[in-house]
């Protein structure tokens, strides 16, 4: 074919269409002998790991359970939740990998559902539950199960094979599992022990949905070290210019024009002008589930609401006139009786939203608490240029994949928390002054299971003081769960950091099991020589600090590209 173009016997599109037709052959056939040679050597590892538990026969009591079980579950963390699930209904050594991964999905399922209705406010607890707070964390997890179930059911329903969708697999049941321990937070402060009750109901669904991100994160290993990701990598020519594949043609050119206002579909103004007054009402018009990018232009004005993206309204992109002229503010907290998850101005759910130039916030005070501005609980969002101001948890990462570019951040306690996977490049940090007797914490990270992949990173961003904070001592966060996880990463810190750094949730120190990292900082708070001594407070070369980068931690960023957001993708 390099005759003809020299030649120029084909011209450059149809070249180029050749050329994509050729690759994707190309590809198609890696794909194809990559999943063979897969089951291969997964099947050859189990096959080994199976051997070597038969030889210990009957001496940890599982001697009737297939070897194929037996090897799956010695990964898990959770062994005899995963013996007794898979156990009964596996009987021959004889399986595909992917085969078991499903039934350990089937098993988490069946269990959740149980549970679900257990716990919902129209099961046991019916009447017997009557205080306010606890009522609405009982909705509230609800809400949350159901979310759980929805990401276990597509965890078993992803298209394409297992290799090709393993990161999104991760993610999917990092979230399940997250939002499970979302619905045992929220009773956080519930009278009597109806936390305990609620822990014991989900504790088989928390235990099963962590053997499934176990099986999947140990089937990831196994194709990494044979490199079969390198091979696999995405090489056509969408994804060389960072679009995603299945987005329709027209709602390129429409995420790639420079002013989205003009082409916007819904308009919100207070003043009358466009189509509707709230930012609710708008969402309400969105279609259900759409592939296609639905813009939202809400003009300048502040807007007394509280918003909710559903789970149902996919790739909507809220567009304003400027992070602190277009403002969406409201005021719920937990001291008036709202939990943490249900208090949030701006709450995402449908998955690929994008919000750029807006405001956002919560104006309950310090004395309210915990009081969030901003919850994103939804894959693939993208907030740009965005003001996010509250005090005490003022940014709730929740869950899945989300970036952060450009924005403002404000807050005292706790104000970037949560466990997503997440990467804020490019923000400014901003630690307020808080009630008499706190100190200011930025982050709260709170990953439960050592497979789940989730963090707080950061880079490229500033830390600086808004207001006087000469007498308030201010820590980078301190670890909410036993997996903690945050990174700062070419970020300035001013002197208002503690030299400590870090700040343990309770006691005074922290858990072995944490990772929380400090690199190629910069300013004068960024010191370290007098930093925390704790085993999980870790050096890191340039490679590891690679991973924790949009293209490696958010796996690819071809979603952040179809947002047209400036990124860094590496260090």
């Amino acid at each position: 074919m390099s005759s003809f173009k020299a030649y120029g016997k084909v011209s450059e599109s149809d070249q180029a269409k050749l050329d994509a037709r050729r690759k994707t052959c190309r590809r198609v056939a890696i794909i194809s002998i990559s999943s063979i040679v897969l089951v291969c050597v997964v099947v050859a590892a189990v096959v080994g790991t199976a051997t070597h538990n038969s030889k210990k026969g009957d001496d940890n009591g599982k001697g009737t359970l297939s070897a194929s079980v037996k090897a799956v579950c010695d990964v898990t963390l959770y062994q005899d939740s995963c013996y007794s699930s898979l156990g009964p209904i596996v009987n021959s050594s004889n399986f595909k990998p992917e085969d078991l991964f499903k039934l350990s999905i089937q098993v988490a399922i069946t269990e959740l559902s149980k549970a679900a209705t257990q716990i919902s406010d129209q099961g046991l607890f019916k009447g017997t539950v009557t205080d306010k707070l606890s009522v609405a964390a009982l909705k509230n997890c609800g809400e949350l199960l159901s979310l759980a179930l929805d990401h276990l059911n597509e965890s078993l329903s992803g298209d394409g094979s297992l290799v090709e969708v393993v990161e999104d697999l991760k993610t999917w049941l990092s979230s399940a599992g997250t939002f499970q321990q979302s619905c045992v937070d929220g009773f956080e402060d519930a009278k009597g022990d109806l936390k305990a009750t609620i822990e014991k109901y989900l504790k088989t669904s928390t235990e099963l949905t962590s053997n499934s991100l176990a099986i999947v994160s140990w089937i990831s290993k196994v194709a990494n070290s044979v490199k079969l990701r390198r091979l696999l990598s995405h090489d056509g020519a969408a994804a060389s210019h960072g679009m995603p594949e299945w987005l329709h043609q027209t709602d390129r050119r429409l995420i790639e024009s420079s002013d989205l206002r003009k082409k916007a579909n819904i308009v919100v103004a207070k003043d009358g002008s466009g189509k509707y007054k709230t930012v609710g009402a708008a969402l309400k018009a969105v279609p259900d589930k759409s592939k296609k990018r639905t813009v939202i232009y809400v003009k300048k004005g502040v807007y007394f609401e509280n918003v909710r993206v559903e789970k149902s309204k996919w790739n909507v992109v809220v567009v304003g006139d400027g992070m602190t002229s277009t403002i969406v503010s409201a005021s719920l907290n937990v001291v008036d009786g709202t939990p943490t998850f249900s208090s949030a101005t701006f709450a995402v759910f449908g998955k690929g939203f994008v919000a750029r130039d807006i405001g956002i916030r919560n104006t309950a005070g310090a004395a309210k608490h915990q009081a969030v501005a901003l919850m994103s609980s939804a894959d693939q969002t993208v907030f740009y240029r965005c003001h996010i101001d509250a005090f005490q948890d003022s940014l709730y990462v929740h869950a899945n994949r989300q970036f952060y570019r450009e924005c403002n951040i404000y807050g005292t306690v706790d104000f970037i928390f949560g466990n997503s996977a997440v990467v804020l490049q490019n923000c400014k940090v901003f630690p307020k002054v808080p009630m008499v007797g706190q100190q200011n914490t930025i982050t709260a990270q709170g990953k439960i299971d050592p497979n789940q992949n989730t963090g707080i990173a950061f880079q490229n961003c500033t830390i600086s003081p808004f207001g006087d904070l000469s007498s308030v001592k201010t820590y980078l966060g301190r670890p909410w769960k036993n997996y903690s996880t945050t990174v700062y990463m070419q970020t300035f810190m001013g002197s208002l950091i503690h030299p400590d750094g870090w700040l343990p949730w309770v006691g005074t120190t922290a858990p072995d099991s944490i990772f929380y990292s400090e690199f190629q900082n910069f300013g004068p708070g960024s010191v370290t020589k007098n930093r925390v001594k704790w085993k999980g407070l870790k050096t890191i070369t340039s490679k590891v600090a690679g991973k924790f980068t949009v293209h490696s931690f958010l796996e690819g960023t071809n979603w952040i590209s179809d947002a047209s957001v400036p990124y860094k993708s590496n260090l």
